[in-house]
C-alpha cells in the first residue's frame, strides 16, 4: 500500500480540496455489503477504495452492513464478508453498524417527511407503477393517491407497521418529481410491506426501508465524510442528497462544536476482468444448482475461493491499485491479477518438488539399498529460508512430459540414449525404455552418474537439460487440483440476453484433477501452506487434505500472458 499512497487519483484530490476548506476536519469512509452472498473480486475495488482512503489520511472506516432485506440475508454472508476484509489487511477501526440499527430512526423520519408533504402512501400495483414510472424519454404522470392528505397517508403508514395490510397493499413513496429527467427522482419508493423475519431484528418490523432511503441515511447518522460506490451509483446521487438534504443532515448537525456538512457522494468505474463473473445472482445459481463445490470452491471469483485457491490477500491489494481509479468502465485482463499473485507467491512461497503425472524411473548402476541425501534450499533467493533434506534412491519418479522416446528437435529433458540433471543431484542417462501389454511406459531404465553428485566437482560437468524428481521410496501421493477460468472466452463477448443463461458458458476444463508425488515436507504442511512446485507453479494445501492423502490447488502456473512480465 505505500507505494499506492504516493500517488493519487480524482478521489484523493477531492478529498484534498475538502480538507482545505474545512469542508470536513476527518475523513471517514464506510464499506456498506449487503449480506446477502460472499464477497467476490468486483466488490474489492470500493472495499480497498474505502479502507484505503481512510488509511491513507489517518481517518476512519466503518463497515455498515446494509441488512435491508431479509428475505436474502443471513449471519453467514455477515461473518464470511468479515473474514474477507481482515484477510485483505484490513480492520474497520470507524466500527461495526448495521443498517438495521437505525429502524426506529428512519421510522421516525419517514413520518416526518409524511408530515411535511415529502413522502405519501400509495397503491397502486407494481405493474401500476412501472407504467406510470414513464421512459428515459417521456416524464411519469402522477399516482391518483400522490395528493392524499398528510393525515390520511400518516394513519396508513402507522397501519402498515402495525401489521394491518397484506404485502403489496401500500407502499410509501417519496414525492419529489414525477416528470425529473432522471428516473430515480420519480417518486421512489421509501417503505414496502414485506413479512420476513429479519436475522437481526427477528419479528419486530413488517415494514422494511428500501435500500435508497435507508442507505443516505444510514451514512449521515454515521457520520460519514466520503460515500465512495461505483458509477452504477452516479444516477443515483440526486436521490441520495434530496434525501440526506430533506432529513436535515446538510450543515445543521453539530459534531464536536463543528459544523458537519454530511457525505459527499464520489463515484468511480467499476471492476470488470475477463472471463470472471461479477453478479451474485449468477454465483448464487452455480452454487444451488451444483457446478461448483460450493461459494469457496476455487474457481469461484469470491474473496474466500480465492483464499482457499491460495492467493494471497496483499496480492489481491496489488492487483486493485494497480487497476487505479476512473470514471471509464473498462475490463481487465484476467492474466493481471495473476501476475500480481505470481510476484507476491514469487518472493515468499518455499520450494519443493512435487511430480504430477508421474513415470518411473529405475537406475540399474547401483544396488536396489542405495540410497543418498541431499541438501537443498528453501528459496534461492532468501538463504534466511533456510534447508532442508531430500533423499534419492534407486528408484524415483519423473513427469511424464519430461520424458520423449521419439523427441521433437531441441528437446532437452530425457531421452532415449541422452542425459539430463536431476535438480539438485547427479546426471542421468536413459538407457532403455519398458512398456507394458498396451504400449505405455512401465518404466525408464537409467544409468547414474554418481561422480556428478550436487555439490561435489564432477557437478560442473554440464548437460543442457534440468528436471525435478522425488524419490519413490519416501514421496507421499496428493491430488494436485488444477484450476483454469471458470467462464470461456466467449463469455466476455456474449449479448447480456445470451448471458441469462450462464451454465451454456461454463469452460469444461475449469478443473484437472491429477494424481501425483511429492515431498515429505509437502504432505506434512499445515492448510493454507503454499509451495513453489519446481516448474509447474505455485500450490496452496486444500482444506479436503486428510493426513494420508493431501489436496493442492495450483494457485497459479509459473508462466505468465500478462505484458512485461
Amino acid at each position: 500500500m505505500a507505494e499506492a499512497l504516493e500517488r493519487t487519483n480524482f478521489i484523493w484530490d477531492a478529498i484534498d480540496l475538502d480538507l482545505e476548506s474545512e469542508r470536513c476536519q476527518q475523513i471517514r469512509t464506510r464499506f456498506p455489503p449487503e449480506p446477502n452472498g460472499y464477497l467476490h473480486i468486483g466488490h474489492c475495488k470500493a472495499l480497498i477504495t474505502d479502507f484505503g482512503t481512510a488509511e491513507k489520511y489517518g481517518g476512519l472506516c466503518n463497515l455498515r452492513f446494509d441488512d435491508t432485506n431479509p428475505a436474502k440475508e443471513d449471519d453467514e454472508y455477515a461473518e464470511g464478508i468479515k473474514r474477507d476484509i481482515e484477510w485483505l489487511g484490513f480492520h474497520w477501526n470507524g466500527g461495526l453498524y448495521y443498517a438495521s440499527d437505525y429502524y426506529d430512526k428512519l421510522y421516525e423520519i419517514a413520518e416526518d417527511f409524511i408530515i411535511r408533504g415529502l413522502a405519501y402512501v400509495d397503491e397502486l400495483t407494481p405493474e401500476q407503477m412501472t407504467e406510470y414510472r414513464g421512459t428515459l424519454t417521456e416524464p411519469g404522470k402522477d399516482s391518483p393517491w400522490r395528493n392524499r392528505p398528510a393525515e390520511e397517508s400518516l394513519d396508513l403508514f402507522r397501519r402498515m407497521k402495525a401489521g394491518e395490510f397484506p404485502e403489496g397493499r401500500y407502499i410509501l413513496r417519496a414525492k419529489i418529481d414525477m416528470a425529473s429527467p432522471n428516473i430515480n427522482m420519480r417518486d421512489p419508493a421509501m417503505y414496502r410491506i414485506l413479512y420476513k423475519e429479519h436475522w437481526r431484528t427477528g419479528k419486530k418490523w413488517c415494514i422494511y426501508p428500501m435500500y435508497d432511503y435507508a442507505h443516505p441515511i444510514s451514512d449521515a447518522l454515521e457520520g460519514i465524510t466520503h460515500s465512495l460506490c461505483s458509477l452504477e451509483f452516479e444516477n443515483h446521487r440526486p436521490l441520495y442528497d434530496w434525501v440526506v438534504e430533506n432529513a436535515g443532515f446538510r450543515k445543521e448537525t453539530l459534531r464536536d462544536g463543528k459544523i458537519y456538512h454530511g457525505p459527499r457522494q464520489i463515484e468511480f468505474a467499476r471492476l470488470n476482468i475477463t472471463r470472471t463473473v461479477m453478479s451474485k445472482r449468477h454465483l448464487r445459481r452455480l452454487v444451488e444448482e451444483g457446478y461448483v463445490s460450493g461459494w469457496d470452491d476455487p474457481r469461484m471469483p469470491t474473496l474466500s475461493a480465492m483464499r482457499r485457491r491460495g492467493f494471497p490477500g496483499a496480492a489481491i491489494r496489488a492487483f486493485v491499485e494497480q487497476v487505479g481509479l476512473s470514471k471509464v468502465d473498462s475490463t481487465v485482463d484476467v492474466a493481471m491479477l495473476d501476475a500480481c499473485v505470481r510476484d507476491e507467491l514469487g518472493d515468499k512461497a518455499p520450494r519443493a518438488m512435487a511430480v504430477l503425472n508421474p513415470v518411473k524411473v529405475v537406475f540399474t548402476n547401483v544396488p536396489e539399498d542405495w540410497e543418498d541425501t541431499l541438501t537443498m534450499e528453501n528459496h534461492p533467493d532468501h538463504p534466511e529460508a533456510g534447508e532442508r533434506q531430500v533423499t534419492i534412491s534407486r528408484e524415483i519418479w519423473i513427469e511424464q512430459e519430461d520424458f520423449a522416446e521419439d523427441p521433437p528437435k531441441k528437446f532437452f529433458r530425457l531421452k532415449p540414449d541422452g542425459e539430463v540433471r536431476l535438480k539438485g543431484a547427479y546426471i542421468i542417462k536413459c538407457e532403455n525404455v519398458v512398456h507394458n501389454e498396451d504400449g505405455t511406459i512401465n518404466r525408464i531404465e537409467c544409468s547414474i552418474d554418481l561422480d556428478t553428485r550436487s555439490g561435489s566437482e564432477g557437478a560442473n560437468r554440464k548437460v543442457k537439460g534440468t528436471i525435478h524428481w522425488v524419490n519413490a521410496r519416501d514421496c507421499k501421493p496428493f491430488e494436485g487440483r488444477l484450476y483454469e477460468q471458470l467462464m470461456t472466452e466467449e463469455w466476455d463477448t456474449a449479448a447480456a440476453e445470451d448471458k441469462k443463461d450462464i451454465t451454456k458458458f461454463l469452460s469444461p476444463d475449469s478443473l484437472t484433477i491429477a494424481h501425483g508425488y511429492c515431498e515429505h515436507a509437502v504432505a506434512a504442511a499445515n492448510v493454507g501452506d503454499t509451495f513453489q512446485f519446481l516448474r509447474e507453479g505455485y500450490f496452496c494445501k486444500d482444506q479436503d487434505s486428510t493426513e494420508e492423502a493431501p489436496v493442492y490447488n495450483r494457485v497459479v502456473s509459473l508462466k505468465s500472458s500478462y505484458p512485461n512480465k
